[in-house]
């Protein structure tokens, strides 16, 4: 009986592992790939990517071995229990499953294989479903007549829904590895604290009692998405091109920014974000009356070590005794590191020190000796020689119920396109922080927050204060601008009359101001327009006066 449970336990882990490996997308580089090589121009150029198509067919063929090494030896733990199981003659007769269960199991089989053909693939075998075509004619006859859909929140097929709703996930590195949870309206978490110790005493002695205590966290929702303009060229094309395009710009965009969000979400209308927890140095006014008490992380959770320079042992005993703080609090599942590819490929190098043949790093996707699985993410969202990780399972993520979609060509009617709109519903924080670490190992502070995508539809515009002088020369004006929301330095610009400004909108036309000294042409009476650009160069303030020039 114990043999059987640590067989069933350690197929299970092995499972997870597999998980873990699928979860691991190439297409994306083999597109940026197949699109160099086609534009490679000179021998240099054509060398440089030949190196590179080497290192990612290498790459690819070590993953896919290691995913054929796993399912192998899981079959043969299969066996195995199978083998111990007869062996006990302890099964029970196979109860007949309903017809509905047994449909599920087949269709979770069919996600399954679905998930490793390519997008394209999966479209073309999409679209011909009737309920799809019946939707994208309908698309495609609203823009070939000129007219609005009747109904701009068209509800998209089920089997649609299902196929933006996978994209997210598989577009998502961190989401298989977190712990989503669907949900609707207010959720809350319950969690158990420290289970205490028993106390002994004599055989016929009382009892002492026990204290047990429960903690709870809430999570909200926070809508995270936008909208895309597509050229109806490309919608009339095929059914293909049309899904292809709709669900690539948008599940990526929702699965970039929830990546984004569970290592640096602020809290503030969108998650809160693994390192955001780590780097709070006071308790957060937003913080449960019935959370678990907070703890200050900051000095021993964010690390910063000097070991650039080592290798072999030297480095990886450093490197594991400061990911080894990360600690199994609630849940053991779901270990991962985040790194850039510079970082990955440096650890791998070390990693050689140990042996010739590379044994350590025969499997490219686990993180040396400590394990659990390496994501890689791009070079500006994380810096150099920087890891961030640890247990997933104690990431509670919630997912509210259903994704809305909806498209229409009244926008941008004039420039032939079609608006097409997508959102989803999250808030998540990490239920235990110290299940997670961040780590630099170049002597240099981790990072601890990145700046998010401005939300300018739901700003307002704030009001400049622009008063209007006589300027230093005949039909010159001078203004004065206050009201800023940059406290020094402001970037202002103007422009004569009073074009249509919005926030987020660009100065285009707009002539650089530096306020009390530029001098301004301009008829007496004529109004002027002076607006304020944030980092971004987008307008965020903005105000009107009329020119007094000097006679």
């Amino acid at each position: 009986m114990l043999k059987t449970l640590l067989l069933r336990k350690r197929i299970d882990n092995k499972k997870k592992e597999l998980e873990a490996l699928k979860a691991k997308d190439f297409s994306e580089r083999e597109a940026q790939l197949k699109q160099a090589i086609d534009e490679v121009e000179t021998e240099e150029q054509r060398t440089e990517i030949e190196a590179m198509v080497n290192d990612f067919d290498t790459e690819k063929a070590d993953h896919d071995k290691a995913i054929a090494d796993l399912e192998q030896e899981i079959t043969g733990l299969e066996n195995d229990l199978a083998a111990e199981e007869e062996a006990q003659d302890t099964n029970p007769p196979a109860e007949q499953k309903p017809a509905e269960e047994r449909k599920d199991e087949k269709d979770m089989k069919h996600r399954d294989s679905n998930v490793t053909m390519t997008i394209r693939d999966r479209l073309a075998n999409m679209v011909t479903r009737d309920e799809v075509k019946d939707y994208l004619v309908e698309v495609r006859t609203a823009i070939k007549e000129k007219r609005a859909i009747t109904n701009v929140g068209l509800t998209i097929p089920d089997v649609m829904l299902e196929l933006i709703r996978e994209e997210i996930a598989h577009g998502s590195r961190l989401l298989p590895f977190v712990n989503v949870r669907p949900v609707t309206g207010t959720a809350r978490q319950n969690i158990t604290g420290a289970i205490p110790e028993a106390v002994w005493t004599e055989m016929c002695a009382n009892l002492n009692e026990l204290a047990l205590s429960f903690n709870q966290v809430e999570v909200d929702g926070y809508k995270v998405g936008g909208y895309i303009a597509v050229c109806n060229a490309l919608l009339e094309d095929s059914d293909v091109a049309l899904a292809s395009e709709i669900v690539t710009a948008i599940g990526g965009a929702i699965a970039k920014a929830l990546d984004k969000a569970i290592l640096f979400g602020t809290g503030t209308k969108q998650p809160t974000g693994i390192v955001t927890r780590l780097a709070q140095t006071s308790q957060p006014s937003d913080w449960g009356t019935n959370a678990p008490a907070w703890t200050d992380l900051h000095s021993t959770y964010i690390q910063k070590l000097n070991i650039k320079s080592t290798r072999g042992a030297e480095f990886f005993e450093a490197l594991v005794v400061a990911l080894g703080i990360a600690k199994p609090v609630y849940s053991s599942d779901g270990l991962f590191w985040v790194m850039n590819r510079k970082t990955h490929l440096d650890i791998m190098a070390k990693a050689l020190a140990f042996n010739a043949q590379a044994a350590l790093v025969a499997n490219t996707t686990m993180m040396p000796i400590i394990g659990g699985t390496v994501v890689e993410f791009e070079d500006d969202e994380i810096a150099d020689y920087e890891i961030i990780g640890g247990f997933g399972g104690n990431y509670l993520l919630a997912e509210r119920a259903g994704i809305e979609f909806a498209n229409s060509d009244i926008p941008l009617f004039l420039q032939d396109q079609t608006v097409f709109k997508g959102t989803a519903r999250y808030d998540g924080l990490p239920v235990a922080g110290k299940a997670f670490t961040v780590v630099n190992y170049n002597n240099t502070d981790p990072t601890t927050t990145k700046t998010f995508p401005e939300d300018y539809a739901n700003a307002d515009m704030n009001d400049l204060i622009v008063t209007a002088a006589v300027g230093s020369a005949a039909g010159d004006t001078v203004l004065t601008v206050s009201g800023t929301i940059a406290q020094s330095d402001p970037v202002l610009k103007y422009k004569l009359g009073t074009p249509a400004v919005e926030v987020g909108g660009t100065a285009t036309g707009f002539t650089a101001l530096t306020s009390g000294t530029t001098q301004i042409t301009a008829a007496a009476g004529k109004k002027i327009t002076v607006v304020e650009l944030d980092a971004n160069n987008r307008i965020v303030s903005a105000g009107v006066v009329v020119s007094v020039p000097k006679t």
